[in-house]
């Protein structure tokens, strides 16, 4: 019996995945692979003249512009984001640095070029040289055309946060720039210790969790809100660390040995990729710090072969946690897509307009509908400002919206009822659809323990009409 309910549960999951992808046709919504890494042959040999092919202790894969698009078409990618991999070729010449690093931007954007509707790329840097680097960074965004910056971790121990690097992390904050970290091998480290235990097995998760913490402790993300930057490999250890960070430093603080920390305004802005080791108890971690807008699907090729069933196991996780087909597409692609456009206006401090839009009558496929939600109590507050904020602007903007009246259970105000009706089905899908929704979805979903939408049959039809025409 228990081997026919998990075999049960693995056909759902699959089906779900599948329902996701047919949903993403249909809708024209690509999936987009934040996490590949393109390995040019100027980049390997610019290694090999520093006998420095295996500086990160594992061969570097092959990789060729043909095998990436066969992998993409046959796991049914649209669009991916190139990077270079490690280690950085800084070999003490910063002038040589850069010349390697122009020559690959230069290679990797003319490969965007090439292929325009399926590749995009983050640039690199010459670092450890910041004054290169800031000549570099202005070409790459301003002239090719780079949609964000690949950073090292550390780049042959210069660890991101150090205050060396404030004038880069000005010019990307002022660029709005989108970050991409990575992992490369730590500075120190323990040359035995890597032979046996490969960086990726241990250090690489460590190694990114270590340069979050510096930029914490720097407070970079506060100094430079604008800055969007991508954490790799599901966050590497942050969820599971970010607990113990914050009673450390709370002791640190009273000690005096360091300034205290908004850990959740600093971490606002941060996004997460999917590559790597992603299961159901990897996703509830991560959205104890999250939320699944701030999601993006990776694929870490070439480094990861099974780039299909690796991407079909992601949709599994996402439909088998009770994901539906639109939040499944956001975290696949449209997240990524909302990130890397660029737009030059600034979000009103006010959403709700002052006027009311004049609503639309009643129709005959109208919906009445009861949404019973139980909410965590530890997440009450949170969730209701979200509700107030949803409710507010959907019946100040959109003409379909007719009735959003919210009422919680007096002897457990964590059970929420709400009584939606609209004028049409094509309302209800404009609703679903619309950016303040879709931010009170993904926002609240940790919070949300259980949710039941019944909906209801008019006894009269004809006085329904009546009672909702405005």
């Amino acid at each position: 019996m228990r081997q026919f309910i998990l075999n049960l549960m693995l056909m759902l999951t699959v089906s779900m995945g599948a329902k996701a992808q047919s949903y993403m046709k249909e809708t024209n919504q690509p999936i987009v692979d934040v996490h590949v890494h393109n390995v040019q042959p100027s980049f390997l040999n610019a290694l090999r003249s520093h006998n420095a092919l295996m500086d990160e202790g594992f061969p570097i894969p092959a990789w060729d512009v043909e095998s990436q698009l066969k992998t993409m078409t046959d796991a049914g990618i649209d669009c991916a984001v190139l990077s270079m991999p490690a280690p950085q070729p800084y070999f003490g010449d910063g002038k040589e640095c850069a010349a390697i690093i122009r020559q690959y931007n230069e290679e990797t954007a003319a490969l965007c070029r090439e292929h325009p509707d399926r590749f995009l790329f983050c640039a690199s840097l010459p670092l450890p040289d910041v004054s290169r680097s800031l000549k570099e960074a202005v070409y790459a965004l301003d002239t090719l055309h780079a949609v964000g910056i690949k950073l090292a971790t550390n780049s042959r121990g210069q660890y991101l946060g150090d205050p060396a690097l404030d004038p880069l992390m000005q010019l990307l904050n002022d660029r709005h720039a989108v970050v991409m970290l990575h992992p490369h091998k730590p500075v120190p480290v323990n040359d035995s210790l890597m032979k046996t235990t490969p960086l990726a097995l241990y250090e690489y998760p460590a190694e990114t969790t270590r340069a979050i913490v510096n930029l914490l402790v720097h407070r970079v993300p506060e100094r430079y809100p604008d800055i969007k930057f991508v954490i790799p490999h599901c966050g590497s250890f942050l969820p599971l660390a970010l607990p113990r960070m914050k009673a450390v430093c709370q002791v640190a603080v009273k000690a005096g040995k360091m300034k205290a920390i908004d850990f959740e305004d600093s971490l606002r802005s941060f996004y997460y990729d999917l590559a790597g080791g992603f299961t159901p108890d990897v996703l509830r971690t991560m959205l104890s710090i999250t939320t699944p807008d701030h999601l993006l699907y990776g694929s870490d090729y070439p480094y990861v072969k099974t780039v299909k069933q690796a991407k079909d196991d992601i949709l599994s996780v996402l439909g088998s946690m009770g994901y539906g087909d639109e939040m499944q597409a956001d975290i696949m692609g449209g997240n990524a897509l909302r990130l890397f456009t660029k737009s030059e206006e600034k979000p009103a401090n006010n959403p709700v307009p002052t006027a009311q839009v004049e609503k639309q009558p009643m129709q005959v496929d109208g919906i009445i509908r009861l949404s019973r939600i139980e909410v965590y109590p530890e997440y009450l507050d949170e969730y209701m400002k979200f509700a107030m904020e949803v409710g507010a602007v959907s019946l100040k903007t959109e003409p379909g919206v007719l009735t959003m009246y919210a009422v919680a259970e007096k002897d457990n105000p964590c059970i929420i009822t709400i009584l939606e009706t609209y004028a049409s089905q094509a309302a209800y899908r404009n609703h679903i659809q619309s950016a303040h929704f879709q931010k009170y979805k993904q926002g609240t979903l940790k919070m949300v323990k259980d949710l039941k939408l019944i909906d209801q049959r008019p006894l009269n039809p004809a006085n329904q009409l009546k009672n909702f025409i405005k």
